[in-house]
């Protein structure tokens, strides 16, 4: 099979790109990735001279680059492409319009002209927004509050929209919030990790009582792997790790890992629109393939403050660049 894995130098799509040329020695892989600024290649030296891999450079918004790389007829396009971060959403929501919206659309068009026969869109459980208590089915109306969200709702819209109209063959994974190795020192867990590595505080919005549920990456890979391979065509599926903590929680269970006190956070003002509590109901999955997560939240936490700490050389050269300190000294200084 030759999969077309779109925003495969991000953080969850280069894991799946490493571990489906581990699982299948028959795949081929092209990774078509625009390489912003969490688009790291450092993420794939592992496979980066496999002769089943193929990288190319290229933006999804630019429909007639995406025509000429599906013309190569890949078995399916999973869309991993999208600006994530929510903060930065909130400081520029163009990009995340265009990327999220735009590129999903011309990816769809591709899709439909070239005849593939799968389409993946990973989505996100933001989509569905806050909710105070239970968790949320994929049959549950859209409710998203950020800009980052809205995107990726407008996104999940446009692919059902496909599958209804056109018959498109797509699925959606609306997996919960990702964490582990490689991922960009800017949400929560390899930020506040990082930090303590560099003795700094870990500024912590609010009170550090919003809630999110937490999915280790590999257990999210394995899923979409699922997804992939036995998915029916026109669904979506839910991917949560059922880990439900509180920011406070995560917080202090990385400081008792690294040895320091509650002296080390820093309580700064919170976010615009920070939505209080998320949750998953993952039974469709679970049910219809027979997926469950196999890590626990604390184990694969530890493992991936290890990570950290043996790879200073990945992360610390991002923190250093320019943008990455112009960003955060706009995000979390003077609050």
């Amino acid at each position: 099979m030759k999969l077309l894995i779109t925003g495969g130098a991000g953080f969850i799509g280069s894991h799946f790109i490493k571990y489906i040329l581990r699982k299948y020695q028959d795949y081929q892989i092209i990774n078509l990735d625009k390489l912003t600024y969490c688009g790291n290649l450092d993420n794939l030296r592992s496979v980066e001279n496999d002769s089943r891999y193929r990288f190319i450079k290229g933006d999804i918004c630019n429909l007639k680059f995406v025509n000429r790389i599906a013309s190569k007829r890949p078995d399916a396009i999973i869309n991993f492409a999208s600006e994530t971060h929510v903060d930065q959403s909130i400081l520029n929501p163009k990009d995340f319009i265009k990327t999220d919206i735009l590129g999903t659309h011309n990816l769809l068009e591709a899709t439909e002209r070239y005849k593939i026969e799968r389409f993946i869109q990973i989505s996100t459980d933001e989509v569905y927004g806050s909710i105070r208590r239970g968790s949320f089915s994929e049959k549950r109306p859209l409710n998203p509050s950020t800009p980052y969200a809205t995107a990726k709702a407008a996104a999940d819209l446009i692919v059902r929209s496909y599958f209804v109209t056109y018959k498109t063959p797509v699925l959606i994974a609306r997996p919960s919030n990702n964490f582990g190795p490689n991922q960009y020192p800017e949400k929560i867990i390899p930020l506040f990790i990082t930090n303590l590595l560099e003795n700094k505080k870990v500024p912590l919005y609010g009170d550090g009582l919003n809630v999110r549920e937490w999915l280790f990456v590999l257990d999210d890979c394995r899923a979409i792997d699922l997804i992939l391979h036995k998915g029916k065509e026109g669904e979506i599926y839910n991917v949560g790790g059922g880990n439900k903590k509180t920011n406070l929680e995560v917080t202090r269970l990385i400081l008792k890992e690294m040895k320091r006190d509650n002296d080390s956070i820093e309580y700064v003002k919170d976010r615009l629109c920070h939505d209080r509590r998320y949750s998953l109901n993952c039974n469709k999955i679970k049910r219809e393939m027979n997926w469950e997560p196999r890590y626990g939240f604390e184990l694969a936490l530890k493992r991936t403050i290890s990570w950290y700490e043996n790879n200073r050389w990945w992360w610390e050269k991002l923190k250093s660049k320019k943008g990455y300190q112009k960003y955060y000294k706009k995000q979390y200084s003077n609050r």
